[in-house]
Order: structure tokens, then sequence, then C-alpha cells
């Protein structure tokens, strides 16, 4: 054979071998795209549609408030079930006995013996006792919460504010801060007002409502007195006393804790209540600047409406 026909034959045949390499190439690229995991798959939509939850009905919703100011505060979780100007500062009244008991609980024991000062003897009414009459501190502060009485309150302030040598208005803002009860101060131990512009007492619903929850935790008998109609003590000279509760809604209240009313012309109507919504579950509520009357239906609706908050309803 021609020695260039040769050489054109051996050309063709390196040119069919490099076509065939190449579409062995392109097929093995081919099949690795097309089985590779990588490989854009068909894929179907489902269409979900989820069911909405039921609402947690609102029990506060709906609930009539006179008061300027009122708060519902769950006392184990520090949770505010309702708040209506929780955190403003309006004048307490007779709720600023609770901050001077509270004060000398830390200062006086149980049977420190306090003497009803001239001075306690002329404060304004309610009062019951007379000049030099003397109490157990514990007895008298029984005794001064359930019936709001300002001798007695007065008292215990002048005692404890000379255990501390302070005058009352500092040791009273001491027991405040102890609390962290910004919005709280006092000038006197039992709230009357000093004049017609000022009051004897300050504070916020939210400090009112953890100011009520440490007095039951840390005085739980003088707290518990507050909760029947009357209370009873004999003085240490023998002088028998029973006085009533300032508070007609107690029996009304499930599992009460503790209960102190406040009235003055500044003030207005003031409640302050404790009680137990369940086993050892601890709810504060308090009502400032409501009317005389409207401060027990302003009281008693929030009790109703708490109670049908924990049982999941709207109402009871």
């Amino acid at each position: 054979m021609d020695p260039f026909e040769l050489e054109r034959l051996a050309e063709r045949n390196r040119s069919m071998r490099e076509a065939g390499i190449a579409l062995l190439f392109a097929s093995g690229l081919l099949a690795l795209f097309l089985f590779s995991p990588f490989a854009p798959k068909q894929t179907s939509t489902v269409s979900v549609t989820v069911a909405p939850s039921a609402a947690v009905p609102d029990a506060f919703a709906q609930v009539p408030i006179q008061a300027k100011a009122a708060i519902v505060y769950d006392l184990v979780t520090g949770q505010v079930l309702f708040a209506k100007n929780a955190d403003a500062q309006l004048p307490l009244a007779s709720l600023t006995k609770l901050l001077t008991v509270y004060a000398a609980l830390n200062e006086l024991s149980p049977d420190t013996p306090i003497t009803i000062s001239a001075n306690a003897a002329r404060a304004d009414y309610p009062r019951v006792f007379s000049a030099g009459q003397t109490f157990p501190f514990s007895d008298l502060a029984r005794l001064t919460l359930t019936a709001s009485l300002n001798d007695g309150a007065a008292a215990i302030a002048e005692a404890t504010a000379a255990r501390e040598n302070l005058s009352q208005s500092d040791m009273l803002a001491g027991a405040a801060a102890s609390l962290n009860l910004s919005q709280t101060y006092a000038l006197n131990g039992n709230g009357l007002d000093v004049n017609k512009a000022i009051s004897g007492g300050y504070g916020s619903a939210y400090d009112l409502a953890r100011l009520a929850g440490a007095l039951v935790e840390q005085a739980p008998t003088i707290a518990g007195a507050t909760i029947n109609s009357s209370a009873r003590a004999v003085s240490m000279g023998g002088t028998s006393f029973t006085v009533m509760n300032t508070d007609p809604i107690i029996d009304n209240i499930p599992r009460l804790l503790l209960s102190k009313t406040g009235y003055t012309d500044l003030a207005g109507g003031n409640l302050a209540l404790v009680f137990d919504s369940g086993i050892k579950h601890p709810i504060a509520i308090v009502v400032l600047g409501s009317t005389q009357k409207a401060r027990f239906t302003d009281g008693s609706a929030l009790v109703a409406a708490t109670l049908a908050h924990f049982a999941g309803v709207s109402s009871l």
C-alpha cells in the first residue's frame, strides 16, 4: 500500500478513537448528573392547615373598677395579673399602718411592751386606748390592724422609732427601703392626713401589694387577726379590749390571709387584701383612690376575676 495511503488510514483511526473517548466521557458525565444525589428532584407540595388555638379568656377584661389605681399581684410568681395605674403614687390613708407594723417586726419582739403615750392617745378616731395603758407588741398590732386604730399605730411607730433612735419618718423610710418600695414613704405611723394638702403616707398599688405579702409571710398571726370579725386583747394592767373589723367583706373572700382598709379625705377609699387562690398560692389585691363604699365592690370584683382567671374562664 502506498505510504501516504497508510498515513491517512492511521489518522482516520486516531480520530475515531478520540471521538469514541469523547462520547464515552460525555455519557459518563450525563450519567453522573442524572444519578447524582445533588441532581434536582421532583417534589410534591403539601398544603397544611393549622387550626387556631383556642384563646384564653381574659377574666379581667370587663371588671368595673372605680379606683384610681389597682393591682392583682401573684406573690408566688411575681406576675402582675391585673393593673390599673399600679405605679402611681397616691395617698395611703390607713394602709400606712401596714408599713408601721412591718417596720416594728424588725425591731420589736412579740412580747415587747408598748405603752400608749399621751400624744398617741390624742390621735383622731378610731381610737380606744388611754395614756399609760401597756400591751405586748403583737397584741397591740392585732388590735390596731383589725380596727384600724390610730392611737395604736401611733404608739407602735413611737416605740419603733425610739428603738432605732430615728425620727418616725426616717424609721418608716428604712422599712420601705428594706423591701425596695420605691414609691412608698410616710410622715406618720397611722396615715392620717397631715393637713388638707398632705397625706400621712404615700405609695403605689404595686408597692402595697408586695408589702402586704411580706407582712403575711413574716407575721402570719398578726395578719391573721385581720380576717376575723373582731379581735380581743388584754392590757398588761388587766383591761380587756374587743374591737370590730373595718372590712365588711371578709366573710365573702375565700381563704383570706389579710385585710386592711383605709380612708381619708385625701386618699379616698383604699383596700388591701391577701388571699390564697389555691394551695399555698397567695394573691395580693390593692385598691387605691376609690370611694368609701366602692373600695369593697372593687376588691370583691377583683377577687372574683382572679378566681375565674385560675379556673380558665372569663367569669364565675
